[in-house]
Order: structure tokens, then C-alpha cells, then sequence
């Protein structure tokens, strides 16, 4: 294999220049290769896109109509100047893709985003052998392990129900694109009804359209502002919660959906009433069985706990280094932007 790179980071993003391509990009570029749909992972404004097949109603919504873009099947293949490409369920929100590149037999995995557990709203996370592999680390420390999410779902219910029975509406806090759909998939819809934000109520569409079976909701604001909201469940993004949106709610007990509130600042952060650790990002072991399963001879670690991360695999005698990149997450604690 050679010593040049085959994906370098520069100014407009993770660059192949045997391909001609950007993964990810955070500037406008001639040709982008799109892992997800999150804002800081498709930004639009280039010149065509390729995402998965899966996600293709959600990156439409996202980089809107006038958009080019390719997709590729799961596993199907598409060579670009000698380069194959191939994406690989990651398993982080609808469309969520891993991306493979190879040439002249060496293989580089970009992963974008990713979970390993399964999730009924997107394709589970596929490990794919790889040479180098870039993994992200958004919760990249050893206190980040997730508790089992029927448990979880089951305490959002009783919640719920403790608020119904006291004639009041339970607001859950939740990201618009991902999070929300699998609050969704995940509640019980017998115990009242769901209505949401319009920025979820749109995606909810695009999620249904795709394939994915959520319970009936409506939009909240095709409703009366005085209209009665006990007994429902109301979804919206964090950044609607110091909104005047918000206010037709009165005092509504909120709680919030993110691998955040594993911890108790999590669960402090903006008055809640309760914290729900549900991510959509791998916890710390499930961090490490991907990286395991690669058989990967280098770990490019990003955005995220890079640091613990990159030290921790050089301890267990593992190639790791840090590489930087624009990518975040949008539902951390004091993070107001919907992406």
C-alpha cells in the first residue's frame, strides 16, 4: 500500500483526490458522498450528492429540491476515477451509511455516525473490514454505557402516564431528525394521544414515506392554541423549549431524549423534569466492539472524546491518532441549533 493518504482532511472537508469526491463536506464542493442527514453531515450548496438509498427522502427534505443527488443500494458498488465506493448500514438514524473506499487494494471505512444496537426506525450498524477506519467518539469515555432501551421506554411510559393521570400534557424534548421517530417507535401510543412540532411532524412524513411504521401524531400547531393538552404526548426539538411556541403548554412537566442524560448534568441542564438516556451514537463499548470487528491497522478517531479515545487504543496497542473535523452533536446540553 502507498504512504499517501488516500482521505486527507483540508479546508472544505475529507478529501479522496484519487476519486475526485469529499465525504462530508463543510464547504460547497463539485461532488459529495453524504454518510447522513444531520445538518453538520449534508450541508448544501454542492454540486451532487450521493447517500443511501434508505435515506434519500430525508437528505432530500434537508438539502431540498433542487439538489442533485445519486444513491447507492446498501452494498452495491460505484467506481469513480478507478475509486469503488460502497455504503454500509451505520445504524444511527434513517439512511445513516458507513463509507467505503478502495483503491488499488487499500480500504479506508468513514462512519460517519453510528450505533451498534438495533433500532426499528433505520437498518442495523454492518462492522466492514477495512485498513483504516475513521470512527467518531461522541461519547467516546467509560461512564457512557447505555441502559437496555425497553427499560428506558418503559420509565418514558410510566412517566407519561403519571402525567396523564394528573390531567396534564407530557412534552418530550427530542431532535427532530433521528431521535424523535424513534421516541416514536418506542412509546405506547394506547396511552394518549401524540401530537408534535412541526420540524418533527415533517420528518415523520418523510419517515413513513421511507418504509418505517410510526404511530398516528398530528401537528400541534393545525390545532387551537387553547385547546386542552392533558393525557397527550407532546414531541418537539430542544430548541423550541424556551420558545413562545412552547408557552401554549403552561408549566407541562418536560423531560429530554439524548445519551446526555445519562448524567446528572445532563439531566440539569434547562430545568427538566426528567432525563431519558436513549442515543443515537455508539456508548464506550459499543465504540470498541466496532473498532474490533474493522480488524483495522489504523483508528482515526473524531469529534467527540478524541483524546481519551486515541490514548485508550494506543494502550491496548492499537494505531490511533486524532482527526479533525466540523462534525458535532446537536442535541447536547445547551446546544440550540436544530441540524
Amino acid at each position: 500500500m502507498s504512504d499517501e493518504q488516500l482521505i486527507r482532511e483540508t479546508r472544505s472537508g475529507l478529501f479522496c483526490e484519487q476519486g475526485g469526491f469529499y465525504i462530508d463536506p463543510w464547504r460547497r464542493v463539485e461532488r459529495a458522498v453524504i454518510t447522513h442527514a444531520h445538518a453538520d453531515h449534508a450541508r448544501p450548496g454542492s454540486g451532487q450528492y450521493l447517500c443511501s438509498r434508505e435515506g434519500l427522502r430525508v437528505t432530500r427534505s434537508r438539502l431540498g429540491p433542487a439538489a442533485v443527488i445519486e444513491t447507492l443500494a446498501y452494498g452495491e458498488c460505484q467506481v469513480i476515477n478507478g475509486v469503488s465506493i460502497s455504503l454500509h448500514p451505520a445504524g444511527h438514524i434513517l439512511g445513516s451509511a458507513q463509507v467505503r473506499v478502495e483503491y488499488r487494494g487499500e480500504v479506508w471505512v468513514v462512519s460517519g455516525d453510528y450505533k451498534v444496537e438495533p433500532d426499528r426506525t433505520c437498518t442495523t450498524f454492518e462492522p466492514v473490514r477495512c485498513h483504516k477506519f475513521i470512527t467518531e467518539s461522541t461519547f467516546g469515555l467509560p461512564i457512557y454505557r447505555w441502559p437496555a432501551q425497553e427499560s428506558v421506554f418503559a420509565d418514558l411510559n410510566d412517566w407519561w402516564i403519571r402525567c396523564r393521570d394528573r390531567d396534564q400534557p407530557a412534552v418530550v424534548l427530542a431532535y427532530s431528525l433521528g431521535k424523535a421517530q424513534r421516541v416514536l417507535a418506542g412509546v405506547n401510543p394506547s396511552i394518549g394521544p401524540i401530537y408534535c412540532h412541526s420540524a418533527v411532524e415533517t420528518l415523520n412524513a418523510e419517515y413513513r414515506a421511507s418504509g418505517i411504521e410510526l404511530p398516528q401524531t398530528m401537528g400541534v400547531t393545525s390545532l387551537p392554541r387553547r385547546k386542552r393538552w392533558g393525557g397527550a404526548l407532546i414531541i418537539a426539538p430542544p430548541g423550541a423549549a424556551e420558545s413562545a411556541w412552547m408557552g401554549r403548554f403552561g408549566s407541562a412537566p418536560r423531560a429530554m431524549v439524548s445519551g446526555w442524560m445519562l448524567t446528572r448534568a445532563g439531566r440539569r441542564w434547562n430545568s427538566l423534569d426528567r432525563g431519558f438516556a436513549v442515543s443515537d451514537h455508539a456508548d464506550w463499548p459499543g465504540l470498541h466492539w466496532a473498532i474490533r470487528e474493522t480488524g483495522a491497522e489504523e483508528i482515526l478517531v473524531t469529534h467527540g472524546q478524541t483524546e481519551v479515545m486515541v490514548r485508550y487504543l494506543r494502550e491496548q496497542g492499537i494505531s490511533a491518532r486524532e482527526l479533525r473535523t466540523r462534525f458535532g452533536d446537536g442535541d447536547a446540553p445547551g446546544q440550540q441549533r436544530e441540524s
